[in-house]
This record gives C-alpha cells, sequence and structure tokens, in this order.
C-alpha cells in the first residue's frame, strides 16, 4: 500500500497544522498533497517542508504520508489517520465570507454586486422577525435556517462596507473584532477581577459600562425608533426607571394572564379598527410624545 498515514488538512485553513500533523510531516520521507491540501502544501513549501502536489497516488513507493481533506480521506478508510488540523469552532464562518466574497466580486452575481446598504436594510428586518418566529414556534430547524439568514444580513452589509469610501469603510473582521472587544470590556466579572455577581449586579454593571461609553445624555439615545411601539415604549419605560427618571402611570390591568391580556389587546385592536383608528400609530404617538418629556426631563435632570 503506497499511503502509510493520511493527514487530514483544513481547506480553510492552510496554515494550521496540529502538532501530530507536524510530526508526521516531519518524519516522513515522502509527503504528497491532494488537490484539496494544495493551499497547506503550498504553505509547507514556504516553510522548507517538501510536499509534491498529486491528483493519484497508486505509482507511490515507500512510506507516505498524504495530505488530504477529510471528504477526500474517506478514499482511504483502512489507512492510518492523523488530524492534522482540528478545525476550531466557527471555523465555516470563514466559507461564509468567502462564498459573499465571491457573489461581490467581479463575475459574480450582478444583483448581489448592486446592492447597498439602503436597498439591503429591509431584508434585515425581515429575516430578524423570521427568527423571531422561528423562535417563537420552538422550530430547531427552522431557527438553524432563519438565523443563517440573519448571519447573512450580517457578513453582506460588512462586504458593502468594505468598498466604501475612507472614513466610511469597515469589514467584517472590524465587526467582529469590535464585538469582542465590547463583550470582554462588559463582562469584567468573567475577563477581569471583579469577583462573581449575581444577574442584577451583572445588569446593573452593563449598564454602568455602556453608560461610561456611550456618553448618552438621556434614556432615549440608542433606543430604536423603527421598532413595533409597545416595544419601543416598554425600552423607554426601562431605561427610565433604571435612571431615575418618570415612567408612565402604569394603567390598570383587569386580567391575571399574559394570554388574557393578548385577548384584551386583541379587542382593542378590533375595536379601534371599527373605528378606523390604527393602534399601532396611537401608541407610537404616545412613546414619541414620552419620549420628548425623558429627554426635557434628563436635559433638566443633567
Amino acid at each position: 500500500m503506497p499511503v502509510t498515514l493520511v493527514v487530514t488538512v483544513s481547506p480553510r485553513l492552510p496554515g494550521l497544522l496540529a502538532a501530530a500533523g507536524w510530526r508526521a510531516v516531519g518524519a516522513a520521507p515522502l509527503v504528497l498533497a491532494l488537490p484539496g491540501a494544495a493551499a497547506t502544501a503550498a504553505a509547507l513549501r514556504a516553510e522548507g517542508c517538501p510536499v509534491t502536489d498529486v491528483t493519484d497516488v497508486s505509482g507511490t513507493e515507500g512510506d507516505t504520508v498524504l495530505l488530504a481533506t477529510a471528504d477526500e480521506a474517506a478514499g482511504w478508510p483502512d489507512v492510518p489517520r492523523v488530524d492534522g488540523a482540528p478545525e476550531p469552532a466557527g471555523a465555516r464562518l470563514l466559507d461564509v465570507v468567502t462564498v459573499m466574497d465571491r457573489l461581490r466580486s467581479p463575475g459574480g452575481c450582478p444583483w448581489d454586486a448592486e446592492q447597498t446598504h439602503a436597498s439591503l436594510r429591509g431584508y434585515l428586518l425581515e429575516e430578524a422577525h423570521e427568527a423571531y418566529d422561528a423562535i417563537v414556534d420552538d422550530d430547531a430547524a427552522a431557527m438553524r435556517e432563519e438565523l443563517g439568514d440573519v448571519l447573512l444580513q450580517v457578513v453582506f452589509h460588512a462586504r458593502v462596507a468594505a468598498e466604501a469610501a475612507d472614513g466610511r469603510r469597515f469589514d467584517v473582521d472590524d465587526v467582529a473584532g469590535d464585538l469582542v472587544d465590547k463583550l470582554v470590556r462588559r463582562h469584567p466579572h468573567v475577563f477581569a477581577d471583579a469577583g462573581p455577581r449575581d444577574v442584577a449586579q451583572v445588569e446593573a454593571g452593563w449598564d454602568e459600562i455602556k453608560k461610561a461609553e456611550k456618553q448618552r445624555r438621556s434614556p432615549t439615545e440608542g433606543v430604536s425608533r423603527s421598532q413595533p411601539a409597545a416595544a419601543w415604549g416598554a425600552a423607554l419605560a426601562r431605561r427610565a426607571a433604571r435612571a431615575g427618571l418618570p415612567t408612565p402611570p402604569a394603567g390598570e390591568l383587569s386580567v391575571d394572564s399574559p394570554e388574557a391580556l393578548g385577548e384584551q389587546l386583541l379587542g382593542v385592536v378590533v375595536a379601534a379598527a371599527e373605528r378606523g383608528w390604527d393602534v399601532e400609530d396611537a401608541l407610537r404617538e404616545a412613546v414619541r410624545r414620552y419620549a420628548g418629556e425623558l429627554d426635557a426631563a434628563a436635559h433638566q435632570a443633567g
């Protein structure tokens, strides 16, 4: 048998080779690489390790180490195998970036190539709503698909931004880097010596760090106005309470469960529609007025 050992490599991370892989390659009198391992072979040759690219190993004699992807290695089921490049979790995200780059590059998809942040923004909301529905339905298969669609929007916008003019340009690594920095910075109880905290302390600490970072003057800043009016109002009231600012007086609830509340609200929607009123518009206008009152109160307090 010409192949005495198969070393599997990653097509996504050609410069990655674990210690077991290096030992196997370094001790072998002959190292061959199938097409899927060509990038790894090139990286090894750049470091002075002789590797020969092949498509057929049938005529090989003597002890031979074969570099191959996991799929290619399936052709040698009886040959000992070393996992030379175990991929870390998230490695397939590199494929998403690669595919997106291909779609936006010359020779790719004409529809993808002409999209802008403005033309894509509606899809971001649509996909987020569909992911939300999948979570509400507790449909794992749908969640997996819809979260992928949300991820596509993130990668798509980052790819569009990578082509922007100076001062507006960023890429997917900038997005990921900012996110990592934010998560580490806002979790000092995990990544720094802040000591153990309960959930309430963690939430309070998050708000304190966020306030220092953003230097916001009012609880209304940073709250999306495009979300549904009920969610917008709840977010403002929650922030106002944390900041010690006025909240609207609580209405009387004549029901004793979320299900009954839903039925009551649905009845309000129907009654309003019969009068030609739009409940969403009415609530949005009330929240907009409250937002203005919050800004004024925050300015006075500051």
